[in-house]
């Protein structure tokens, strides 16, 4: 996986100081596909990627606030001194979040992928209430979510899935917000217990489900299909997602497959050069498309 070099520079660290108050020359934290996190001063600044309007990381930090009246694992942003969460410096967005220890959670672990589904659970009942306006810029789960053709995934282009969404939505008309990219990675653990989720930047206003086959799927085996454990585990935690049959889990996970496709190409057009890992990866991913085909 190819993470974001994006440097802590000087004039960041300057305006970094000038809006909360914190100094130093910061250590570069793992992960980050798009935005870099570095920690400074017991603090986390997360720098996004050039030319991101701030409205859209304001729109998802709400959301991450929301749930953080609630949810202890959720960490919200610091407001700066107007109010608002995110600042611009040389054209990208800069946030400031509280710095908690840990390390990414084992999904592979059985106890570890059932924390997981129940810290999902909980964080959809503590977002079931919000509602929050529109997202300034789609989330990278939302096209072809309804059943539109998935432009930038043509070669995965399938109709009958197309035709499945759509009907799936409309007889399952809950929608609240979303984390949008729970999976290990985005969480951490100190102890064996899962103490913080992070990085609400792909959080959009869905259906539930969507995201628990999602999760499913990535606390699972990633190539070998979702983990009906994390799912049972979900609802067992009451969680506000309705029961999945088989055929509607596989689905959901196979919209999410076509959207990591996207991903991908829009990454490689951006410069992003995929090594050997990440391109046999991908080709398994796309494999796992076809065959969790109903």
């Amino acid at each position: 996986m190819i993470y974001a070099t994006t440097p802590l520079t000087s004039a960041i660290r300057e305006a970094v100081a000038l809006t909360w108050g914190f100094t130093g020359d910061g250590e570069r934290l793992h992960g980050g596909e798009e935005s870099a996190a570095y920690r400074l001063d017991g603090h986390v600044i997360r720098v996004g990627p050039a030319g991101r309007d701030p409205a859209e990381p304001e729109w998802c930090h709400a959301i991450a606030r929301h749930a953080a009246d609630t949810l202890p694992e959720a960490l919200a942003p610091l407001p700066t001194p107007d109010g608002t969460t995110v600042i611009t410096v040389e054209g990208r967005p800069v946030s400031c979040w509280p710095y908690l220890d840990g390390a990414w959670p084992d999904s592979e672990v059985p106890a570890q992928r059932l924390a997981g589904a129940r810290l999902l659970a909980r964080l959809h009942r503590s977002l079931a209430g919000c509602r929050p306006g529109p997202r300034p810029v789609p989330a990278l789960q939302e096209p072809g979510l309804y059943g539109d053709p998935s432009h930038d995934a043509a070669e995965l282009d399938d109709p009958l899935l197309d035709c499945w969404l759509a009907d799936f939505h409309a007889r399952h008309p809950l929608r609240h917000p979303l984390h949008g990219d729970f999976y290990a990675g985005n969480t951490l653990a100190r102890d064996g217990t899962i103490v913080a989720v992070l990085d609400w930047d792909e959080c959009f206003v869905g259906a539930p489900e969507t995201e628990l086959a999602a999760a499913a799927l990535e606390w699972g085996d990633d190539l070998a299909g979702p983990s009906k454990e994390f799912v049972d585990a979900y609802h067992e935690a009451g969680g506000t997602a309705s029961r999945l049959d088989e055929e509607s889990l596989a689905q959901l996970v196979r919209h999410k497959l076509r959207r990591e496709y996207a991903y991908f190409f829009k990454a490689a057009r951006s410069g992003v050069e995929h090594d050997q890992d990440d391109l046999d990866y991908h080709h398994a991913r796309v494999e796992l498309f076809h065959r969790l085909r109903p």
